[in-house]
């Protein structure tokens, strides 16, 4: 009875301890994810005050369009960029 009683134990214990580990992963996940948004966030607004102060008087008041898309371009390369050395950083590692 008493060696049934520690299998048990053994096995309820070594389940939290795995579950500790997980929970402990996601909620880093979920931090890092949600600090990336915020950071995804203050770039964005960067790149719109750029576009606006910059592209906008050099093109024209109707530049609605070019604006845009001079913003997804600018985007995009900063996310291509960012992925690009994370990558590296990540296989160097």
């Amino acid at each position: 009875m008493i060696k049934v009683h520690k299998k048990i134990h053994k096995k309820v214990a070594k389940h939290f301890s795995g579950f500790r580990k997980d929970l402990t992963r996601q909620l880093l996940e979920l931090a890092t994810t949600g600090f990336g948004l915020v950071a995804a966030l203050a770039w964005n607004e960067v790149i719109k005050e750029f576009v606006n102060e910059t592209i906008k008087p050099l093109v024209g008041g109707s530049s609605g369009i070019i604006s845009l898309l001079i913003y997804a371009v600018l985007v995009t390369l900063l996310a291509v960029l960012v992925t690009y050395n994370l990558t590296k950083v990540i296989k160097k590692g």
